[in-house]
């Protein structure tokens, strides 16, 4: 039971880190002429923040996401290397 565990942290840590690198990349990518396709990018999430007011505690909850083509690739390599370990 453990180990099973342990496989899915493994997971997604290399899933995370996939998707991080990748994203930084596209990002520095964005500047290069030939490889502009990379820093493509779409937002999604909730842009304004949504508020709920109980009179003696307001609390906010607001969540973007940036995904780039970069970063997708990031996320198939790193899906691929952890099937490899």
């Amino acid at each position: 039971m453990a180990t099973k565990e342990k496989n899915i942290w493994i997971l997604m840590i290399f899933l995370l880190s996939g998707l991080v690198l990748g994203g930084l990349l596209g990002e520095f990518a964005k500047s290069v002429s030939w490889l502009w396709w990379l820093g493509y990018s779409q937002d999604f999430g909730l842009s304004n923040p949504f508020t709920l007011d109980l009179s003696i505690l307001k609390i906010s909850f607001s969540c973007m996401f940036k995904i780039n083509i970069a970063s997708i690739i990031g996320l198939a390599i790193a899906i691929f290397w952890y099937r490899k370990i």
